[in-house]
């Protein structure tokens, strides 16, 4: 019931960190759209030039060992390369994505800090 009480006194304060909150959060959320916006669009142009890049690459290896009888030998080692490629850049992502900063961490580490306080505010011993 004294809770009820100290309501009224907690309640600017309870107002003013609502509204650092959201925009604690907003501000979060925008950096993180432009950091992904630019990600999205930087793999694009990457992928789409590696595409192109190792396309051609492919097909002068195959260009130049077609009439020999390393053809075949050939098209095997660009595929092992391919697939060790691929698996290395799965690895690397994983660790990428694992040391990547949770959404709104800010916020929480806030939030941690702060219900201390409101707990003393809202204490039956508080005056």
């Amino acid at each position: 019931m004294l809770r009820l009480w100290s309501l009224p006194k907690a309640a600017p304060l309870l107002l003013r960190h609502f509204a650092a909150y959201v925009e604690l959060a907003l501000e979060e959320l925008a950096a993180a759209q432009e950091e992904m916006a630019a990600r999205v669009l930087t793999a694009a142009i990457l992928g789409v030039s590696m595409f192109f890049v190792i396309m051609m690459a492919c097909l002068a290896v195959i260009a130049r060992t077609w009439d020999t009888p390393n053809r075949f030998a050939a098209i095997v080692w660009m595929g092992a390369g391919f697939a060790s490629i691929s698996v290395l850049c799965a690895l690397y992502r994983l660790r990428v994505v694992s040391a990547q900063a949770p959404l709104f961490e800010a916020v929480r580490r806030e939030w941690v800090e702060d219900r201390v306080a409101l707990d003393r505010i809202l204490s039956p011993d508080a005056e």
